[in-house]
C-alpha cells in the first residue's frame, strides 16, 4: 500500500548530486527576486490579515536582511533540498515557527515562479537597450558608407553593384523587429502567478491584483494553473533571443570571409582580435567565433527546453531546468549583443578594395541584359543568353565587365542590336547602376537616406521604452522594500 504524507527521511545522496544540485547551482539567480517575492506575499498575508502583526514584523526584518545578504553568502544548501528548503531552513533557525506563515496561501513554487519574472524582466530590458544599441551603430556605419561601392553577393558570388551602407542596413532591420518582439514579450513577462496556488487559487488570498501591484506587474495571469505552469512565453523568449544572434552570426560570418587577405573588405578593430602565438603574421578575428558559437549556443538549448516541456501538464520537468537556462540564455545574448556592437561601431571598411572588386567583375550583367530587353526589344531570356556568352567570351580574354562593347555584343547576339559603346558606358559604370536603384529600399543614396533615418529612430524608441521600463521597475521594487521597512 503507498503511504501518503511528507517523506520521514532526507533525500537520498543521488537525488541531492543529480536534482537539488543543479537546481541550487540555479538559486543566485533567482535571490533576489525570491527575497521580493517572499517580502511582497507576507505584506499581502498582513493587508488582508491572514499574518498577526508580530509574525509579520518578525518575516519582514529577517527577509530585509535577507535582501541585503550576497547570494553567495546565504546558506544554499542541496543536501536540504531545493533553494526554497534552504531558505525555509534558514528562517525556521532565526525565528522559529513564525517562519511558517510565509507558507500561508502558496506553493513553494508560486515564489520561484515570481523570482524567474522578476529576473527576466530586467533581462529583457538589457537586451532590448542593447539591441538597440547594436541596430544605432549599424545605421552609423551605413550613414557613413551610403556612397561606398561594393560587389553585393549571394551564394559568395557577386551579384550586383551595392553599396556597403545598404548592405549593412539589412542587419539593422531584424535586429529593430528582435527588439520589438522582446517588448512584445513583455506582456507576458510582466503579469503576476501570484495566489495561483497550485493549481486553482487560495481561499487566503481572495484577491490576487495587491501582489502583483507590489511587485510593480501590469496585472495578473488570469487563470491560475495556467499561471503555474505555462512555458509557452519562455519559449518565445528563448526563441527570440536565439532569432537575434541568427542574425548576428551571419553578419560576424561575413565579416570573417570578408576580413581575410583574400578579400580584405574590412578590418576588425585591434581589440576585437586574438594573435596567433605561433604565426607572427596572424591576426584572428576571434570576436566573430564567439558571436557565431553563442548562436549555436542559443539554439541547443531552445532545442533542449522544447523536449523538456513535452512532458504532461503539471510536471516540475516543465521549469526545474527553466530557472537556469532561461536567463543564462538571455544573458549570453546580451553579452554578444553588446560584443557585435563594438565589433561594428569600431569595424574600418575599406571602400578602395571594395570599389577595385567592384570594378574587375562582371556585376553589370543584370543591367546590361534588362538594356538590352528595353533597347532592342528583345525578350529577357535572349538578352540573358547574349550578355551571358559576352561575360564568356570577356572572361576568357581577360576582360571585365566595364570592358564589354558593342561589337562583343554583336558577335554573340549573331546579329547587329544596334547598341553603341558610348551608351554602354553608362550602363556599365557601377555608380551609375547604383544609383538607378531610387526605388523604396533599394541601394541608391536617396533610398538609403530615409532608411538609416527610420532605423535610427527606431533604435532610439526602442532604447527610451527600455529605460521607461527599467525606472518603473526600480521604483516598484524600491518602493516595496519601503512598504516593509514601515512600522504599524
Amino acid at each position: 500500500m503507498r503511504t501518503f504524507g511528507p517523506a520521514t527521511s532526507g533525500p537520498a545522496p543521488e537525488l541531492v548530486e543529480s536534482g537539488f544540485a543543479l537546481e541550487n547551482a540555479d538559486a543566485p539567480l533567482l535571490h533576489r527576486g525570491l527575497n521580493l517575492a517572499d517580502i511582497a506575499h507576507v505584506i499581502d498575508l498582513r493587508g488582508q490579515k491572514v499574518i498577526p502583526p508580530d509574525a509579520a514584523r518578525a518575516l519582514l526584518d529577517l527577509l530585509l536582511e535577507v535582501e541585503q545578504t550576497p547570494a553567495e553568502e546565504f546558506p544554499y544548501d542541496p543536501s536540504f533540498g531545493e533553494a526554497y528548503n534552504s531558505r525555509e531552513r534558514y528562517f525556521a533557525s532565526r525565528i522559529g515557527d513564525t517562519a511558517g506563515w510565509l507558507h500561508a496561501g502558496r506553493p513553494r513554487r508560486e515564489a520561484t515562479r515570481i523570482a524567474l519574472r522578476l529576473l527576466l524582466r530586467r533581462q529583457l530590458v538589457d537586451l532590448v537597450a542593447d539591441a538597440a544599441q547594436l541596430a544605432g551603430h549599424m545605421t552609423d556605419q551605413a550613414a557613413a558608407h551610403v556612397n561606398s561601392l561594393m560587389p553585393d553577393q549571394t551564394y559568395l558570388q557577386q551579384a550586383q553593384p551595392s553599396t556597403f551602407g545598404h548592405y549593412i542596413l539589412s542587419f539593422a532591420y531584424p535586429t529593430l523587429r528582435d527588439g520589438r518582439r522582446l517588448l512584445d514579450a513583455f506582456d507576458w513577462v510582466n503579469t503576476s502567478p501570484g495566489g495561483a496556488g497550485c493549481v486553482n487559487g487560495s481561499r487566503l488570498l481572495a484577491d490576487r491584483g495587491l501582489m502583483a501591484e507590489l511587485l510593480g506587474f501590469d496585472g495578473i495571469i488570469e487563470h491560475t494553473r495556467d499561471a503555474m505552469w505555462q512555458v509557452d512565453g519562455l519559449i518565445n523568449l528563448m526563441g527570440t533571443t536565439a532569432s537575434m544572434l541568427s542574425n548576428q552570426s551571419k553578419l560576424a560570418e561575413d565579416l570573417e570571409i570578408w576580413s581575410s587577405s583574400e578579400f580584405d573588405y574590412v578590418d576588425l578593430d585591434a581589440g576585437f582580435t586574438r594573435a596567433s602565438v605561433l604565426m607572427p603574421n596572424k591576426r584572428n578575428p576571434y570576436s566573430l567565433s564567439i558571436v557565431r558559437g553563442a548562436h549555436g549556443i542559443l539554439i541547443g538549448r531552445l532545442s533542449g527546453f522544447l523536449a523538456v516541456v513535452k512532458s504532461p501538464s503539471a510536471r516540475s520537468d516543465n521549469l526545474i531546468f527553466a530557472y537556469g537556462e532561461v536567463p543564462r540564455s538571455l544573458d549570453l545574448a546580451s553579452r554578444v549583443t553588446r560584443l557585435m556592437s563594438g565589433v561594428v561601431r569600431t569595424l574600418h571598411v575599406n571602400t578602395e578594395r571594395m570599389s577595385a572588386a567592384l570594378q574587375a567583375g562582371f556585376t553589370q550583367a543584370t543591367d546590361l541584359a534588362e538594356h538590352i530587353v528595353t533597347r532592342c526589344g528583345v525578350d529577357y531570356r535572349t538578352a540573358y543568353l547574349v550578355v551571358g556568352q559576352a561575360v564568356r567570351a570577356a572572361s576568357a580574354a581577360g576582360l571585365r565587365g566595364i570592358d564589354i562593347t558593342a561589337a562583343m555584343l554583336d558577335e554573340a547576339a549573331q546579329q547587329p542590336l544596334g547598341l553603341t559603346d558610348e551608351e554602354l558606358a553608362a550602363v556599365l559604370d557601377p555608380a551609375q547602376i547604383v544609383a538607378t536603384r531610387s526605388a523604396r529600399g533599394g541601394a541608391a543614396p536617396a533610398a538609403v537616406a530615409p532608411m538609416i533615418e527610420a532605423c535610427r529612430t527606431a533604435a532610439g524608441e526602442l532604447a527610451a521604452e527600455a529605460d521607461r521600463r527599467r525606472a518603473a521597475y526600480d521604483k516598484a521594487e524600491a518602493s516595496l522594500l519601503s512598504l516593509a521597512e514601515e512600522k504599524e
